[in-house]
């Protein structure tokens, strides 16, 4: 099951914190078909926020068609980005932390690999559009 946590200095509000949290576990094969989201009560009690924000991400990750809630009992996965797991990124995610030691190694912080990285993003999005 997935555990959220919110980032107060992220500018991102909670409720969109969340539906991105289910996002990307949903494509890192973390969350599967069949299953089920906490509940409303768990979120506002281990996260202290208003019950209305857990909701409201919920309602849109209904919205796209990513869960189902279930009149009393719960809220489920019925769709996900694809068949990749977390196996099959296995290699990737091994090259990938190879290459975060090189840049720390260069000298670059959290938030430098991160401009980095965004930006390369961007350019490689850019040359396939």
């Amino acid at each position: 099951m997935i555990e959220f946590h919110l980032d107060a200095r992220s500018g991102v509000s909670p409720y969109l914190q969340l539906v991105q949290q289910v996002r990307h576990a949903l494509r890192l094969g973390i969350l599967a078909v069949g299953d089920q989201l906490p509940t409303v009560k768990d979120v506002v009690a281990t996260l202290a926020i208003n019950p209305n924000t857990v909701s409201k991400a919920y309602r849109e990750l209904e919205y796209e068609g990513l869960v189902e809630a279930r009149q009393g009992v719960g809220t489920f996965v019925v769709r996900t980005f694809g068949e990749s797991t977390l196996a099959a990124q296995g290699p990737l995610r091994d090259e990938l932390a190879a290459w975060l030691d090189r840049a720390r190694e260069a000298g670059l912080d959290e938030e430098g690999i991160e401009a980095l990285f965004r930006d390369t993003v961007r350019a490689a999005v850019g040359r396939t559009s």
